[in-house]
C-alpha cells in the first residue's frame, strides 16, 4: 500500500503515550495503528447497526438454537464484574 508523507497538528505528549503503550517504534507506526484500529471499531459498529435494522430471519434463528455454544463458556461472572456499570446506568 502506498504511504504519503502528510503534515498534521500532533498531540505530542499523547502521541508518545500510545507509543509506549504499543510499543510502536514510529509515531508513524502508532497512527498507523490507530487508523486500523479505528477502522475495525467503526466497521464492527457499522455491522452491528446493520444487524440491529434487520432481525434475524427464522431460518437464523433455527441455526442459532442448534449451534455448538459450547466454546462460548467461561467461569467468569460477567454480572459482579460489570456490576459498577450496571449501577451507573439505573
Amino acid at each position: 500500500m502506498a504511504k504519503d508523507k502528510v503534515t498534521i497538528t500532533l498531540d505530542r505528549a499523547k502521541a508518545n503515550r500510545a507509543r509506549s503503550l504499543t510499543a510502536s517504534r514510529s509515531v508513524s507506526e502508532v497512527i498507523d495503528l490507530a487508523l486500523d484500529r479505528l477502522i475495525a471499531s467503526e466497521t464492527l459498529r457499522s455491522d452491528v447497526a446493520a444487524y440491529r435494522r434487520i432481525p434475524p430471519t427464522s431460518d437464523e434463528r433455527a441455526i442459532a438454537k442448534v449451534a455448538d455454544t459450547s466454546g462460548l463458556r467461561d467461569d467468569t461472572d460477567w454480572e459482579a464484574l460489570y456490576a459498577d456499570l450496571a449501577d451507573e446506568s439505573s
